[in-house]
This record gives structure tokens, sequence and C-alpha cells, in this order.
């Protein structure tokens, strides 16, 4: 990523010189296609390893302004990412189990899918479990949901469903097994080939509970969720221990700073986590492309883009993320 200088009225301002999409220039779907899992690992349509990365929405009950083609396009050609996740909670106020508008939130969802595959990026859709704690709690609405997405997409390939967020407060892994056990042949009855992404036990740190009992569908990958001031070796270590199981792993939310979202930033330690995250390629996703006023977020709390951030809209954690992604090759 190229950057130029501008100098206003005695200010020095970082602007993007070049989008890195130049004319002919792939798209991210264009160069890899469909994805699939092979000996634990994320390939391409030409079997070659492929590595997602990108950024996390935050609810989008709550910050729907970043579901735009624009916000996408930005990601895309000048953070430099191949991948968006669409994050909606369940349970929480407005949750789409909870009182939220189900239209609504589906109709947001469609959008960023829509969006992704206009830009050829890739996209999760995220059933984004949190205060239900037990993807059991609302079963019945994830199956009805994913049955509906992945029967309205199902010719699209650049999708990904992430089926429980964050199961959490004793939820088992026998309690996960039969969850998805019960949702993924919805989705496979409409595509028999997409990857989905399962939650593991307290909040994705318990990996390992996996490995005497993976699920047994092809084409799933189990996720692992790391703040990186809270979640340090002990829980890399974890990671590889499944790795070299077999698992095949998406880190599909971490954060820069510590598990509550808010305070501990730790520049070090995120580069430590990607560092070792890029050596066994294993995909991640930043958490969050938004504007509260929390340590996790990309953005400035003051800043009121919806796309093409300059350095000055970013937070000290989105600076970091978008000095990281830059660089990185697809």
């Amino acid at each position: 990523m190229k950057l130029k200088k501008v100098v206003c009225c005695g200010l020095i301002l970082m602007i993007f010189a070049s989008s890195v999409f130049a004319a002919g220039k792939k798209t991210p779907f264009e160069k890899h296609g469909n994805l699939s899992i092979e000996n634990g690992d994320l390939v391409d349509k030409n079997n070659n390893p492929v590595q997602l990365y990108g950024m996390s929405t935050h609810g989008i009950a709550w910050f729907p302004q970043y579901v735009n083609k624009e916000a996408f396009k930005s990601l895309r050609d000048e953070w430099n990412t191949n991948c968006i996740r669409l994050a909606m909670y369940t349970a929480e106020y407005n949750g789409y189990c909870t009182g939220g508008n189900q239209e609504y939130l589906k109709n947001l969802v469609f959008n960023g899918i829509d969006y992704a595959t206009e830009l050829g990026m890739y996209v999760i859709v995220d059933w984004h479990i949190l205060n239900d704690k037990n993807p059991e709690v609302y079963r019945e609405e994830a199956k009805k949901f994913f049955q509906e997405v992945s029967s309205k997409y199902k010719k699209n390939d650049n999708i990904l469903y992430e089926i429980c967020n964050e199961p959490n407060s004793g939820t088992s892994w026998s309690d996960i097994l039969s969850y998805a056990n019960y949702v993924i042949p919805e989705i496979r009855k409409n595509d028999k080939n997409a990857i989905v992404i399962v939650g593991t036990p307290d909040w994705c740190q318990k990996i390992d509970a996996v490995i005497p009992a993976p699920l047994d569908f092809d084409n799933v990958m189990y996720s692992v969720h790391f703040y990186a001031n809270t979640h340090k070796e002990w829980l890399r270590s974890n990671l590889q221990k499944a790795y070299e199981q077999g698992l095949a792993i998406f880190v599909s939310e971490f954060g820069t700073c510590d598990a509550s979202g808010n305070g501990g930033y730790n520049e070090y330690e995120s580069r430590i986590w990607l560092q070792f995250l890029d050596e066994y390629n294993i995909s991640y996703m930043n958490w969050s492309l938004a504007n509260k006023n929390e340590t996790a977020s990309a953005l400035n709390s003051g800043c009121r883009k919806n796309s093409k951030w300059v350095q000055t809209d970013l937070s000290e954690s989105g600076k970091f993320i978008f000095e990281w992604y830059s660089k990185k090759e697809q």
C-alpha cells in the first residue's frame, strides 16, 4: 500500500495514493474461488493454502451504518483485506431472538452478502450468541435462519457460515455438538460444500475440547477467539496442539486489548499472535469495525465517516490493524 503525504493548512494528512485493485487485478474471490478443507488447512479452488483476514462488524443492529458497499470497498482496496464478518447478535438488546426486527436484521445480512459478493470478497454470516450462552437455547431460530440464508444464496461460493459465536458459562462441547448436528444439515441441504465455522466452549478458548470428538462433516472449521492482553501463550499452545491434531481452525474474532474489549491495548502481544497465526496460515478477523467508545474499535468514537477512512479517523488499534493488513500478501 502506497501512501502519499498532502500538506494542507500546515497539517500533514495521510491519504491513500492508489487502490490495491488496479486495473486487471483479480478480486480475492476471482483469485481463490470456492474454498474447502484439506488435511486441516483452508485451501482454494486450486488446492493451494489460502488465508482469510479482515474486519468483523460490531453488532449490526447497533452499527448498521458500516454495512455498506463503500465501507467494504475501503476495506478491500485500502486495507487490503479479503473477508468481512457480519455479526448479528441473537440475545442482546434488539437481538434477533429477543425483540429485534428480524426482517430488518436479515436484510442487513443480505445486503452485506450482496456487497461482499459484488466486490469479490468472502463474507462470514455470524450467528452471534453471547448472553444466550448455549446455542441450544435458540436452535430452532438458528435452524430457520440458516436454512433461509443458505437457500437464498445457495449459488454463492464466497459465504462462510458461523453458526455459534461464543458458547460460554459452562456450555459443553457435547451441547455444541448437539446443536451443530441439528443446524449444519439445514445448510448442507442447500450448499453441500460451504465452509461452516463452529464455536468452542468458554468463549472459544477451549479448542482442545474438540480433539476427542470432532464433527462428522466435511468443510468444518472450529473457532478460537483471543484478546491479546488477556489470552496469551497458554491459548496459543492449545491452538497449536489442536492444529497438530488435524483440526481446521479459524480465529473468527480477535482484539488487540483485554477480553472486555476496553482497556489494556497490547500491540506487543497482538504482533506475537498475528505472527503465530501467519506461520500456521490460520485465518483471522479483527473486532471491530465500529466507532464505539472502546479500545477494540478500529475507528475513533468521534469518526462519523462510513468509508474511506484516513489515519486521523482510526483508533490506536485501528492504526495497528490497518498497518498490519496493508502489508500482507493476498
